[in-house]
Parts: C-alpha cells; structure tokens; sequence
C-alpha cells in the first residue's frame, strides 16, 4: 500500500503531511512512558510485515497490521506508523519520503478511528471481543487501501485503474489481517492485558 515517488500531485502530497503532522504529534502526546517499548515493537511489527510486498502499479499490496496497532495503541499507532514507513523508504526505498505524509495518514487513521469505534465492544466479554478485534483488522486494512485509492484518483484519472486494482487485490489481505488481530488480540488479553491500549485510561 505504499505510494511511490512522483506519482500523488502536489495539493495531495500537502494535505498528507499537514494531516499526518497533526496524528503524530496527537499520537505522541498519548504516549505512555512506559508503554514506549510496546510502541517500539509494534512500529518493528509493522516494518517487518511490510518488507514482503506485491507491487500494484504505483502502489503494493502486503500485510499491514495497522489495524493491531490501532487496538494495542490506540492514537499512538500515528507515531508507530510514521517511524516505520520512514525506515522502509530510506533503507529499500519502499514509498519515499515526499509521499510519507500521505502514507502515513492513510495507514494510521483507519485504525484509529477503528479503536475508538469498537472500543466499548473491546472491553466486553471474550468473544465480543474477538469480532471486535477482527473487525478491526479487517476495517482498518480495507479503509487503508480506499484512502491510497482515493489519493491515486485525485491525483490524476491514470491513476484509477490501478486504485480500482489496489481495492481488489487487498480484500483477501482484510480477511487475513482480520483473523491476525482476533488472534493475537485475545492472546494478549489473556497473558498481557496491560499491553491493550483499551485498558489504558491514557488514550481515551
């Protein structure tokens, strides 16, 4: 789901960085000291996740796992993100760094506003919880992959065949990344409950 260089028009590239600016500094504001470390691990989560891609014209299709950072980080998932896809365009030039802004943004607030959505349904019961999880996983990727859609097509009518492509190729990726979340979700709940952002009053 990364852009490549070149591609968005500048207004574009613009509004993505002001945007992805504002969620950052939103997300970093949130951040517990003490929950730095699972910041840490999940922004090298998603950078690992992403390093395994299917190039999609100008953009690719791999697994995201914002949507995990969105339920363990709540507003910090911006900050995560941000660190990650910086790290991947300047060590395999994956995206770039004049399309970060917009990448970031649309990778980071679906999970967001994911979290918030579904966080009463997060603090419920197991199984609540599980569909909550998977709904956020899938809902986040899904949202993802309409946002980058979007910034192709404003950018130029090129561009729509390839986002028309980009939603296509991640719906089975939702699936999957649906399944992850549940999973590890109800995993962490069991062993590290302190590790959901959910439980955290912080990030309400």
């Amino acid at each position: 789901m990364h852009i490549s260089e070149g591609v968005l028009s500048p207004a574009v590239l613009g509004a993505g960085a002001a945007l992805a600016a504002l969620g950052v500094t939103a997300g970093l504001k949130r951040v517990d000291y003490d929950r730095l470390m699972t910041v840490a691990i999940l922004s090298s989560a998603f950078f690992v996740a992403s390093l395994i891609h299917v190039p999609i014209g100008p953009a690719s299709a791999h697994l995201v796992l914002n949507g995990l950072l969105g339920v363990m980080l709540g507003w910090a998932a911006f900050p995560a993100i941000f660190v990650a896809l910086a790290l991947q365009a300047l060590l395999f030039q994956f995206g770039g760094l004049t399309v970060l802004g917009v990448n970031t943004f649309n990778m980071a607030l679906p999970p967001v506003l994911c979290f918030y959505a579904f966080r009463p349904m997060l603090t419920g019961p197991s199984r609540l919880r599980g569909g909550a999880a998977f709904a956020c996983g899938f809902l986040s990727v899904g949202a993802s992959a309409l946002l980058t859609a979007v910034s192709l097509g404003m950018s130029g009518e090129a561009f729509i065949p390839a986002a028309r492509a980009l939603l296509l190729a991640h719906i089975p990726v939702m699936l999957v990344e649906g399944v992850v979340t549940a999973l590890v979700v109800s995993f962490i709940a069991r062993v590290r409950p302190e590790m959901l952002a959910f439980t955290s009053t912080a990030h309400g």
